[in-house]
């Protein structure tokens, strides 16, 4: 497992932040359940593929929403504090994972 400079934001979330990020979450689990329902309901593949690659999108989008706030957060301070390279090479580490 690999080590994080930080195990919390360098700037705690607004309670907005949050919200909207679990807001997001919250519609996409719903997708999640409606494929299920339509899996159990025996519906056309193709109907069923659409809806997984629209919640594909939909997690990537919020995954590019963390990571903005990340860069903008975590990074900078990192780097005005003398870390930014750690913070980077962590950055590009999981941004290899998430481009898989």
């Amino acid at each position: 497992m690999e080590k994080f400079l930080h195990d919390q934001p360098s700037k705690p979330r607004t309670n907005d932040e949050k919200q909207k990020v679990i807001n997001r979450l919250k519609r996409i689990e719903g997708q999640v359940r409606g494929i299920q329902k339509m899996v159990e309901d025996d519906r056309y593949c193709m109907d069923i593929l659409v809806q997984i690659s629209a919640i594909q999108s939909a997690l990537k989008n919020v995954g590019f929403s963390v990571t903005e706030r990340h860069l903008n957060h975590c990074v900078s301070d990192a780097i005005r504090q003398g870390d930014g390279k750690d913070a980077i090479d962590e950055l590009m580490n999981v941004m290899k994972q998430f481009s898989k």
